[in-house]
């Protein structure tokens, strides 16, 4: 309905323009919203009231002029004018009937549109998560949020390519490699101390076990050689870091660039296998797994480093190659290539976006964790550098999540492996749950994940008030079938208009705004909101289920009423199908 409307306003002010008038207005002016008191109409618009300043007009004449100018619809009793120049709509009482029977027949398509600017190619990346262990249930939001995220811009009509960043080059990556070899040590018999800034999760172990089980002692090198000559552990009052530094040094010396890289690769592939099993378990699924790495062998960092000196934005300073950061907003200017001639992480994330711009991508998402805030300025800065618009890069920060089991909150950290997998919590309260619970609060606040609650079987779970909203009207057309009675769908329209009863407009009410939520969800970015209006919708079904007798004798009343409770599972299947959640038709 609001989309109708925003058209009639701006055919009327094509009309207007046509005529000489007004001059030709921008689509982003019209703006059409719900009035909250259903005196002032059902929709309202503040767009007489935006364009009269730039025109030089009295915004209640403008206002005037623009009703006068609508074209008729059947969807619009009156329009009009109000206050300093709103232009109030109210609708033909028969609007929300005919909304439900576009319900029925659109099926799975309803509430799919399109949004100005739609068509264009968008480039979704998310998760993105080193590879250095296992999912954990902070990465499992950024994922319920960005596969849900590109289901709402599909939905609204955008072209939408799904990208993993695998970030396989770095200290990370060398850590991991390092661990995994000193549990597959540990394997081979040798007796060691693990370093406390290794990955001691239970799945490197698992690594260095089935490293050996497959290559046996062919990267095996004595404890003693390995160790010898260390600085000290941090506990033993060394710097931990450049401990593990140290071992991965060794390594490398021990066994040779062919045999260590052996190592990286298969940690690599263990772990990149774990990954993609856990996200499509999770029901999120990748057009591309791009590497880190390739951005190397490609020549696309050369490539990016090229256009930034060629736009003059690089110069030479104690050995290495730096950004001119500071020209782009950015509080100090960034090592490109080091004075050992070794790209930077930044030359790496500034040569991927400039792929993904010369792949012929109009906008960049990235959905990020929290703590990448200054990366974001950078990144766009380096965009704009090398010729391409900042406000193609669209950067979404996700913050944290806490597990809390009743009253005791879990620790999580990777590194000293006390975290719990995404894997662990989808086996303990399942997908749905999991999808759902990610996406109840804005991805601006932290959330805190009530395991309880979500494993509970009753109204006041949250997915199981909205999925049980579909089964229990499964549920109605089994016993219809029972009762000797079946769906009449000729006799349900034309009896739509006996359903006058206030819980019965109530829901048809809240149901018409499906393709309002989703276009709001797609816009702001923010699928909670569609998560909050289909446990409002809920919320307004299971009222009218316990006031009203759907299966009566009169066949019209029986069939409309069937027809409204038929419009509501839909809405509840189309808006948990974009959540990524199962519509059960029992529970």
């Amino acid at each position: 309905m609001k989309t109708e409307l925003e058209a009639l306003l701006a055919a009327a002010l094509k009309r207007l323009g046509d005529t000489g008038r007004l001059a030709p207005a921008d689509p982003a002016t019209i703006v059409v919203e719900r009035t909250r008191d259903a005196k002032h109409g059902d929709f309202a618009s503040n767009v007489a009231l935006r364009l009269a300043k730039p025109a030089g007009r009295n915004p209640r004449d403008l206002a005037a002029e623009i009703i006068g100018a609508l074209p008729a619809s059947p969807l619009v009793a009156r329009a009009e004018l109000a206050g300093a120049g709103f232009i109030n709509f109210h609708l033909r009482s028969a609007a929300n009937l005919d909304e439900l029977w576009r319900v029925l027949e659109a099926g799975g398509k309803y509430g799919r549109g399109t949004l100005p600017g739609a068509g264009r190619k968008v480039i979704l990346e998310f998760v993105s998560a080193n590879p250095t262990g296992p999912v954990h249930v902070g990465t499992g939001r950024q994922a319920a949020f960005g596969a849900t995220l590109g289901n709402l811009l599909e939905a609204t009509g955008h072209v939408v390519h799904r990208e993993y960043y695998i970030n396989d080059a770095g200290r990370q990556m060398d850590i991991l490699t390092a661990s995994v070899w000193l549990r597959y040590l540990e394997a081979c018999g040798e007796k060691l101390e693990f370093p406390s800034n290794g990955y001691r999760g239970d799945y490197v172990r698992v690594l260095g076990g089935n490293l050996h089980a497959g290559r046996r002692d062919a990267f095996r090198r004595a404890a003693a050689v390995v160790f010898a000559a260390l600085p000290p552990d941090a506990p033993a009052g060394g710097d931990k870091d450049k401990y593990v530094d140290a071992i991965i040094e060794r390594m490398r010396a021990l066994l040779g660039d062919d045999d260590y890289r052996q190592v990286l690769d298969f940690a690599l592939a263990a772990m990149l296998a774990d990954i993609r099993t856990d996200l499509e378990d999770f029901g999120v699924a990748f057009d591309r797994w791009y590497s880190e790495r390739s951005l190397a062998t490609s020549g696309a960092i050369d490539h990016a480093l090229e256009v930034l000196r060629g736009q003059g934005r690089l110069y030479h300073k104690d050995g290495a190659t730096w950004f001119r950061a500071t020209e782009f907003g950015d509080d100090e200017d960034r090592v490109v290539v080091r004075a050992n001639g070794e790209k930077t992480y930044f030359a790496s994330d500034i040569a991927y976006h400039l792929e993904k711009r010369e792949r012929g991508f109009d906008l960049l998402v990235d959905v990020l964790g929290a703590d990448h805030h200054g990366y974001v300025a950078r990144v766009r800065g380096g965009l704009v550098a090398m010729g391409q618009p900042g406000e193609s890069l669209e950067a979404i920060l996700i913050q944290f999540v806490s597990l809390w089991r009743g009253t005791e909150k879990i620790p999580m950290g990777k590194r000293d492996a006390q975290f719990v997998t995404l894997r662990q919590l989808r086996e303990e309260v399942g997908t749905d749950a999991c999808r759902f619970f990610y996406l109840m609060r804005g991805h601006d606040q932290p959330l805190d994940f009530d395991l309880e609650l979500a494993k509970s079987r009753s109204n006041e779970n949250p997915v199981y008030y909205i999925q049980y909203a579909h089964a229990r009207v499964a549920s109605v057309m089994k016993q219809l079938v029972a009762k000797g009675y079946r769906y009449d769908e000729s006799t349900a329209r034309s009896s739509l208009g006996l359903l006058a009863d206030p819980h019965e407009q109530a829901v048809l009410t809240a149901l018409v705004r499906y393709p309002e939520i989703v276009r709001q969800a797609a816009t702001n970015r923010t699928p909670h909101t569609l998560v909050h209006y289909l446990r409002e919708l809920a919320n307004t079904f299971h009222t009218w289920y316990n006031a009203a007798t759907f299966i009566v004798e009169d066949p019209a009343l029986r069939n409309a009423r069937l027809a409204l409770a038929l419009g509501v599972q839909q809405v509840v299947r189309n808006g948990l199908g974009i959540l990524g959640v199962s519509a059960p038709e029992s529970m």
